[in-house]
């Protein structure tokens, strides 16, 4: 890799790993694992950086999913970790958040696919308004109207069932 590649990487480094180092953790649901995984990813794609430049964003996604999907795999994945001591607190009850979660999964799932596809992106994926409507084929106007009547309904869908026990 010449200097004028090793800029480019790590300008695409200090510019996308925000949002890489939040798709990893999603991925890994935990910060640590997380942070394993992007660096082996950014490794990777360092190797192949001058054939993947055009779109490199993409090249690392493809590589943080095979790479987990791997460890996913593994006969070592998900066996106990030895730690020097045990946690000093326990985990408490979380049937609620569990709920929470669920509630909003299924409320997204019955949100036609432009409104959802608007919500990933905008605070999924945290792209600005601007990138949303470029990927979408559509104004920055639509996107903002899109998003602030999928947010309306998500609030319909979700407190309606809520309002409903509450008035039995």
């Amino acid at each position: 890799m010449n200097n004028e590649q090793k800029r480019d990487f790590a300008d695409f480094v200090s510019a996308r790993s925000d949002s890489l180092i939040r798709l990893a953790y999603v991925l890994t649901n935990d910060q640590y694992a997380a942070e394993d995984l992007l660096q082996t990813a950014l490794t990777k794609t360092a190797g192949r950086w001058n054939k993947i430049r055009e779109n490199p964003e993409a090249y690392v996604r493809k590589v943080m999913y095979h790479e987990q999907v791997s460890r996913w795999r593994s006969p070592r994945w998900g066996r106990e970790r030895v730690v020097e001591s045990p946690p000093e607190r326990m985990m408490g009850d979380r049937t609620a958040q569990v709920d929470d979660h669920l509630t909003l999964q299924q409320a997204l799932r019955a949100l036609p696919p432009r409104k959802r596809a608007v919500l990933v992106l905008r605070y999924y994926e945290d792209l600005p308004e601007s990138e949303v409507a470029k990927i979408m084929g559509c104004s920055v106007g639509t996107v903002r109207s899109q998003t602030h009547h999928a947010i309306a309904r998500l609030r319909e869908l979700v407190l309606e069932p809520v309002m409903q026990e509450v008035w039995k």
